[in-house]
């Protein structure tokens, strides 16, 4: 059968212009067969991690034009795909999937950017195999284990590491690992990292954004017996500082700060077998402890959540199929640091899952796939924190089940050229609230419920086609999209409950990048606009509005709008051990309507037209192997102290309300790390 793999549009610099110096007949060789949205798809590796000293979030996707980070503080920041926000995106980190908001004002995707040997972005929504409520994409985190640091003759190893940030802090981390058999490794990695409060590009302190970060990761790997494959792993990870009440925004000065703590242990297990074409059986189980404790009112809101997804892959002739049951169980409970336990609401989903490709012709490919996915939610205590009394009469409780159908092509049309097309399904039924603030639900006393009976899943319509190019040192992708999210939920509008179907999410957009390798020089160019608009329900507002662009501050959750981006990279090989390259980042400016539903309340008198503007960025970096053993890794980014407020982050509504306002991104930042391997 043909394998095709498309990397897709915005591949970081080395990623794409590794594919481009990939000839066809390599190309279609690739385990791995993606066609539903594929041209927008994007992998990094850890090479370009490592290349830019990556130390959060933002850094990992920095030459991403369609993936962004806004919340500049860590513990803060938020993932965007195509303007929406990771809670749209089943994010996974090695199966084990990162589930649910402990507090909308700080982020619930942390990785540690040493750690990871691959990341693969599906830019929204695509095939079955995706998993559950997928529908604005996926993202996929693999870390790495003992066999990928260690050579075929090498039974022992490690790696101490050193760096400095100017712009403030250092990290120092160690690795261990080694052989326990032929096919049997393990790997230790410790990393601990200290912060003080970074500048912006005027120079002035970013207050906040101090914080201490302790992480712990094992993980053992190997083949157990022919053919079987296992793999165990645990991370343990601790953040404290001194936050704001409201992370995701700015600190003014004098403002006061609390002392917080975010925690996370995840316990991964991945298990394969791989008999014949028929049977490649592959299994994961997890389960992930999260928590965050601080604010004004030293409130600790926890989240359980454990799962598996079994799936088994078939081959035969033209054909081949994976299929396979996945499951996840949410429990989150909040309340007073003490004792987090007045508050807790408990969701589940079940998927079955079936995904096939089938060889039509040599030249075309075809996918096709269902999904049905069963949600349940189980709002367990509501009581009024001040009362004891319950806040509603009845517990909310929510059953819903739907399937999700997708269809995609790809065309060769000769060795260069190659169109793509593809249609995709995807739904989300009501999850577990914010851990914060479940307990913030009716303190008025109002007897109406959570969840209403007529609440319905949130379902996506996503349309995508492509065009790419390969060729003589080229690679070239052209991508257009079309993505609709029916009955979106959302809390906090009038309605028959706290939570109810608010209208639909539009989203359209273009996406486009090109690669290519000349001499020893290796360009890249990318360029992404995407307008997300919500078309709200009828009776949604007092006023009627035909659409409204998404933005972070009113619609916390759901997404944000930004600029059209644009990025531009250079890498240079002066010899074999030594490389230098740059990057440009240009956002233009736009200027969106905002504060609809502060008009409504009488917050406000009129709409607030929110002016984004526009920003550029230059980084720079390089690699020096001073010997076989150690490396010297340079990287300074935004060069030119640009004083800059990223669109993905809370907007600037300080006309209004003089303390909404998202943080500031760091200034310059030279960052310098040393390692030795032995």
């Amino acid at each position: 059968m043909k394998k095709i793999v498309f990397l897709g549009a915005f591949c970081t610099l080395s990623s794409a212009l590794s594919y481009a110096e990939t000839s066809k007949e390599e190309v279609t060789s690739v385990e791995k067969i993606s066609v539903v949205g594929a041209a927008t798809n994007l992998s990094i590796t850890a090479e370009d991690i490592e290349q830019y000293q990556a130390n959060d979030l933002a850094d990992i996707f920095r030459s991403s034009p369609s993936v962004s980070v806004g919340g500049s503080v860590g513990v803060a920041q938020k993932i965007y795909v195509r303007g929406l926000e990771d809670a749209y995106l089943n994010v996974t980190v090695d199966g084990a999937q990162q589930t649910s908001t402990l507090f909308h004002h700080i982020g619930r995707v942390t990785v540690d950017p040493d750690l990871l040997q691959q990341i693969d972005v599906q830019a929204g929504a695509g095939e079955a195999t995706s998993g559950p409520g997928a529908i604005g994409g996926a993202i996929r985190f693999k870390t790495k284990d003992a066999h990928d640091l260690l050579s075929d003759n090498e039974q022992f190893g490690g790696r101490v590491k050193a760096n400095y940030f100017s712009n403030d802090g250092t990290r120092y981390s160690a690795s261990l690992y080694g052989k326990l058999s032929d096919t049997w490794g393990i790997l230790g990695y410790y990393s601990t990292i200290d912060r003080d409060n970074m500048e912006d590009g005027n120079g002035d302190e970013i207050y906040g954004t101090a914080a201490d970060q302790d992480l712990l990761f094992v993980k053992a790997s190997g083949d157990i017996a022919e053919n079987h494959y296992l793999s165990l792993s645990v991370e343990q990870r601790d953040e404290k500082g001194e936050f704001s009440a409201r992370p995701n925004w700015i600190v003014l000065e004098g403002a006061l700060l609390y002392p917080s703590e975010a925690q996370r242990d995840t316990y991964v297990a991945n298990y394969r077998f791989s008999h014949n074409a028929l049977v490649d059986l592959e299994a994961t189980a997890y389960q992930t402890n999260s928590s965050f404790r601080g604010g004004r009112f030293d409130y600790l809101a926890e989240i359980d959540t454990y799962g598996f997804d079994i799936r088994n892959t078939s081959e035969t002739g033209l054909h081949k199929f994976v299929y396979g049951v996945d499951y996840r169980s949410d429990e989150v409970s909040s309340g007073p640091g003490e004792d987090a336990t007045e508050h807790t609401e408990e969701g589940s989903v079940l998927g079955i899952y079936a995904q096939g490709y089938t060889d039509i012709t040599p030249e075309l490919l075809l996918s096709y796939g269902v999904r049905y996915d069963d949600y349940d939610f189980q709002q367990i205590i509501l009581l009024d924190e001040y009362y004891g009394t319950p806040v509603t009469d009845s517990a909310a409780s929510l059953n819903d089940s739907e399937f999700s159908f997708n269809l995609g092509a790809a065309y060769d049309l000769n060795e260069a050229w190659t169109l793509g097309l593809g249609y995709a399904q995807a739904a989300r039924g009501k999850q577990i609230g914010d851990g914060f603030t479940i307990d913030g639900y009716l303190y008025d006393g109002s007897d109406v419920p959570v969840v209403a009976d007529d609440l319905v899943p949130e379902t996506v319509e996503n349309i995508e086609a492509s065009i790419t190019y390969s060729a003589n040192n080229l690679n070239a992708k052209l991508s257009i999209y079309d993505s609709s999210i029916d009955n979106v939920i959302f809390e906090g509008y009038e309605g028959n409950s706290v939570f109810n179907n608010i209208g639909s999410l539009d989203s359209q957009g273009v996406e486009f990048d090109v690669a290519y390798n000349w001499n020893d020089f290796d360009i890249f160019f990318g360029f992404s606009s995407a307008d997300t608009e919500l078309n709200p329900r009828d009776g949604l507002y007092d006023q009627q509005y035909s659409s409204i662009d998404i933005n972070g501050y009113e619609f916390v959750g759901l997404g944000n709008s930004r600029g059209n981006t644009w990025v531009l990279g250079v890498d240079y090989d002066i010899n074999t051990d030594a490389s230098v390259g740059f990057s440009v980042t240009k956002v233009d400016s736009i200027d969106i309507d905002t504060m609809h539903q502060a008009v409504d309340l009488g917050w406000t008198d009129s709409l607030y037209r929110l002016h984004k503007p526009g920003y550029t960025t230059v980084d720079l970096y390089g690699k020096w192997y001073i010997s076989d053993n150690l490396l010297v890794n340079v990287a300074v980014t935004n060069l030119f102290n640009e004083h800059y407020l990223d669109h993905s982050s809370v907007g600037d509504y300080s006309e209004v309300f003089a303390s909404v306002v998202g943080p500031y991104e760091a200034g310059r930042d030279i960052k310098v790390s040393v390692s030795y391997n032995f």
